[in-house]
C-alpha cells in the first residue's frame, strides 16, 4: 500500500488482507509517540492468531508521514477521529466495519470514532487509553519532556520519526501539558459507544491508573470487557504480547457473534 492521502496529508501505511473469508480488518492506532514501525511484529502476530486483515499507519506528523509543524490544539485526538481516520479508512478501500485497536492516545481516538460513528465499527480494543486527565499522566509527560531535552529520548524517537521528531514531540507534549487540556474528558461521549469493547491496561502503567479502564467499562453503552495485566506498564502488546494476543483473539471471537444494536451517536 505504501501511502494514503487523508485530510490532504500524505500518510505512511501498510495494509494486509484477511487470512480467512469474512474476517474483519484490524486498524492499529499508535500511541502519542508511536508509529507504524513501533508496533514491530505485533500486527502480523495478531493476523496469524485471528485471521484478520491489518491496517497500520503513521498519523500526520509521525514516522514517515508528512510533517506537522506548529502548535497542536487540545482537540487533536478529536480532530484525528473526526477528520483523518474516516479519510484513512476510505483511502484504504475498506468495505466492511473494521476493528479498531488503539494504544494510549490511539485508544482514545478509537473510542471517539466509535461514539461518533455507531454501526461503523465492529469492535474496539484499547490499551492504556485515556478518557480523562489524571495527575500521574501529566507528571509522566512532564518527565518525558525532561528526558527529551536531555537528548536520550530524542535519540530513541528519531530512529522511528526522523525529521518529524522535534515537531512531533513539541506538538504532542505541548498539547497535553497545556492548561486547556486539563478540561479534556471523553466520559460524556462514551454512551455513544455501542460496539463490543475490550479495555486493556498494565497494572504498572506510568501514564494512567485503573480508573481509566473502570471509566470505559462504566461509560460504554454495552459496558466493556476489561483486562488488567500484572507486571506490565504502558505498552501491554510489547511487554506481555502472549497475554494480549490470547485476550484479543478470544474477544474478537465473542464479538463476531454479538448482535447488539448500537445507540445513536452522542454529540461531541
Amino acid at each position: 500500500m505504501g501511502t494514503v492521502i487523508a485530510g490532504g496529508h500524505r500518510l505512511n501505511a501498510a495494509l494486509t488482507p484477511p487470512l480467512r473469508t469474512g474476517a474483519p480488518t484490524v486498524v492499529f492506532l499508535h500511541e502519542g509517540l508511536g508509529s507504524l514501525a513501533q508496533w514491530r511484529d505485533f500486527p502480523a502476530r495478531l493476523r496469524r492468531a485471528t485471521g484478520c486483515g491489518t491496517l497500520v499507519y503513521d498519523r500526520w506528523g509521525y514516522g514517515a508521514s508528512a510533517a506537522r509543524p506548529g502548535v497542536w490544539p487540545a482537540s487533536f485526538m478529536h480532530d484525528e477521529a473526526v477528520e483523518s481516520l474516516p479519510a484513512v479508512l476510505t483511502a484504504a478501500g475498506l468495505q466492511d466495519p473494521p476493528v479498531l485497536f488503539g494504544h494510549s492516545d490511539g485508544g482514545s481516538i478509537a473510542l471517539i470514532f466509535a461514539a461518533r460513528n455507531p454501526g461503523a465499527v465492529r469492535a474496539v480494543v484499547t490499551e492504556a487509553a485515556h478518557v480523562m486527565v489524571e495527575d500521574v499522566t501529566i507528571a509522566s509527560i512532564a518527565a518525558a519532556a525532561e528526558r527529551f531535552a536531555q537528548g536520550g529520548l530524542r535519540e530513541r524517537l528519531a530512529r522511528h520519526h526522523g525529521t518529524n521528531t522535534d515537531s512531533l514531540f513539541a506538538g504532542w507534549s505541548g498539547a497535553w501539558l497545556s492548561p486547556d487540556f486539563r478540561r479534556w474528558d471523553l466520559r460524556p461521549l462514551l454512551g455513544g459507544v455501542g460496539c463490543p469493547v475490550l479495555a486493556i491496561q498494565g497494572r504498572d502503567d506510568e501514564y494512567g491508573t485503573g480508573e481509566q479502564v473502570a471509566a470505559i467499562a462504566a461509560g460504554c453503552a454495552g459496558g466493556a470487557d476489561t483486562l488488567v495485566i500484572e507486571a506490565c506498564g504502558h505498552a501491554p502488546h510489547a511487554e506481555q504480547p502472549r497475554a494480549v494476543l490470547a485476550a484479543v483473539a478470544a474477544f474478537l471471537e465473542r464479538a463476531a457473534t454479538s448482535s447488539a444494536a448500537p445507540p445513536s451517536a452522542q454529540p461531541l
